[in-house]
């Protein structure tokens, strides 16, 4: 069956892997000319994601041992382990090598296009593909995969963007990367480093992930229970940088981007001949902002979903085996760590939150590992900790 697939990013481009090694035609359709452009996720993974996923070590820009947190309060917390914890990832080149891989098992890659829904029924889709030149082109395909992320762009053609009944968490980030010197990058070297409270930035967080040559990935987060105005990104992102002595630095690229997933992972995910992978479907958790090996597990699941089910089944039996797939494969804590992120990032606004903050990260200094820390953020282990948690769920 073709398949065409709108966004090369992590989950489109691997789904479109998955399928061309199984022989399907796949066409893959993203907007960029240069997969190194807008490189804006800071792609730091747990170790046992880069090996199950396969990532190759030419991704890799730097590995890191530790986690260093900076509560509201200023105070610097860390924890360290005597191995790897993970990579920090070079987000171009991910990309770059995704594209390569697809490319080699025949998938029809078109870059610097815009795609736009014409028709839509359970046999199928017609898409609208505008180049760089303005020239307009059409493919019919028997699916169409909307893998736009968080912007939903397919999905919103057709309204289906909301959340329903569904808690959707959104919000918008921005970084920068920044070229250090072996003195100014020594206190980000090797870990991975958050900035919490309200003194930092309300709604939401900080960060700096070391790179390659001394350079560094300074960013900041907000997710807010609503749209409000004002809020400054840039502005909490440029007084992150002075306060953190790295005014400095040469500033190597700007860039950003929008947030947002659902609690649950309760929405529709498609319609007709439509489906959505990665972030489009709520597959970033933003307890901790991750989604790269979330979006690719996403299209995994998608991939073998398509893959099992005979060709005539109807499309919507197709979507509810999808759905029911990801509803199975997502335990409660994921539910927990939505929770935990709502309860967080929407109530980091007032003095009283910012003592809630600081005790919990006070508790985890005094009784958590760094293995412990990775457990936490990255696998959602929370049971040790349900005591401290309860003032974020209730």
């Amino acid at each position: 069956m073709s398949v065409l697939i709108v966004g090369a990013g992590p989950a489109g481009a691997r789904l479109a892997i998955r399928l061309a090694s199984s022989g399907w035609p796949v066409v893959l359709v993203d907007r960029l000319t240069n997969p190194s452009a807008n490189a804006f996720s800071s792609a730091a993974l747990p170790i046992e994601a880069v090996r199950r996923l396969e990532l190759p070590a030419e991704t890799w820009s730097v590995r890191w041992q530790g986690w260093q947190l900076h509560d509201p309060t200023g105070s610097m917390h860390q924890w360290w382990a005597c191995s790897d914890l993970g990579v920090v990832l070079d987000f171009g080149k991910v990309r770059s090598w995704l594209w390569a891989e697809a490319r080699r098992l025949g998938v029809e890659l078109l870059q610097g296009c815009r795609a736009h829904l014409e028709e839509l029924d359970s046999s199928g889709a017609t898409v609208r593909l505008t180049d760089a030149d303005q020239r307009v082109t059409r493919r019919r395909s028997r699916w169409v995969i909307d893998a736009t992320g968080a912007g939903r762009g397919l999905l919103g053609q057709l309204g289906l963007s909301g959340s329903g009944s569904d808690s959707l968490l959104s919000g918008c980030g921005v970084e920068w990367l920044l070229q250090a010197n072996d003195r100014t990058a020594s206190p980000w070297l090797d870990r991975l480093s958050f900035f919490l409270g309200t003194n930092w930035i309300p709604y939401g967080y900080g960060w700096v992930f070391p790179m390659a040559g001394h350079q560094l990935k300074v960013g900041v987060c907000a997710l807010p229970p609503r749209s409000l105005p004002g809020l400054g990104l840039h502005q909490a992102l440029t007084s992150l940088i002075g306060r953190l002595g790295l005014s400095s630095c040469d500033v190597l690229d700007r860039h950003g981007g929008p947030v947002a997933s659902t609690i649950h992972r309760r929405e529709r995910m498609g319609q007709d001949s439509l489906l959505a992978v990665g972030d489009a479907a709520s597959s970033a958790n933003l307890l901790g902002g991750e989604g790269i090996r979330h979006a690719m597990d996403s299209a995994d699941q998608l991939a073998e979903c398509l893959l099992e089910q005979p060709a005539s089944l109807p499309s919507e039996q197709i979507q509810a085996i999808y759905r029911l797939r990801v509803s199975t494969q997502q335990s409660w804590r994921w539910s927990v760590s939505g929770r935990l992120a709502r309860r967080t990032w929407w109530g980091l606004n007032n003095p009283k939150a910012d003592q809630r903050l600081s005790k919990l990260i006070s508790g985890l200094s005094a009784r958590a590992s760094a293995q412990d820390l990775s457990d936490l953020l990255f696998n959602y282990r929370f049971e040790r900790y349900g005591l401290r948690l309860l003032p974020y769920l209730i």
